[in-house]
């Protein structure tokens, strides 16, 4: 099996499996998401990070994706997933969105490794655009009302 593994700062993780529960269908054992949360040391991060992912075995997929390039959650949740040695089957990424996470739960057993590599990072980057408004016509408001 292929495990999405979302790691991050505080809450930000477990909300985004709460939102890939709504948009992927439900409760998925595939996806497992790990927080940092204030006031949590490093330590007692890996060990609640090691126990999140007890179920997963050197035959299965690990697609890590963490809030920030080098931050604390996802350099620890690597260390242990080499120390267990689970890095054979590892992809990772830093800068996770919903988008990024979207694409890993859905395409991760359709495509090969180099083609969800670079879906992941088109979706990703993609995702990210700024919202104009419209300027409103003064006149057009004067005639609905």
């Amino acid at each position: 099996m292929k495990y999405v593994v979302l790691v991050s700062h505080g809450t930000f993780a477990p909300g985004l499996k709460s939102v890939l529960a709504m948009l992927a269908g439900g409760e998925r054992e595939d996806v497992i998401s790990v927080g940092l949360e204030d006031g949590m040391s490093a330590d007692e991060f890996a060990a609640k990070f090691a126990d999140s992912i007890s179920g997963i075995t050197e035959d299965d997929g690990i697609i890590l994706l963490g809030d920030i390039v080098g931050g604390s959650p996802l350099t620890n949740a690597i260390e242990q997933i080499s120390n267990k040695g689970l890095d054979k089957n590892l992809i990772i990424f830093g800068g996770m969105n919903l988008a990024m996470a979207l694409t890993a739960t859905l395409m991760k057993d359709d495509v090969d490794d180099e083609m969800l590599k670079a879906s992941l990072v088109s979706e990703a980057k993609d995702a990210i655009k700024e919202f104009v408004l419209a300027p409103q016509d003064d006149a057009d408001e004067e005639d609905d009302i």
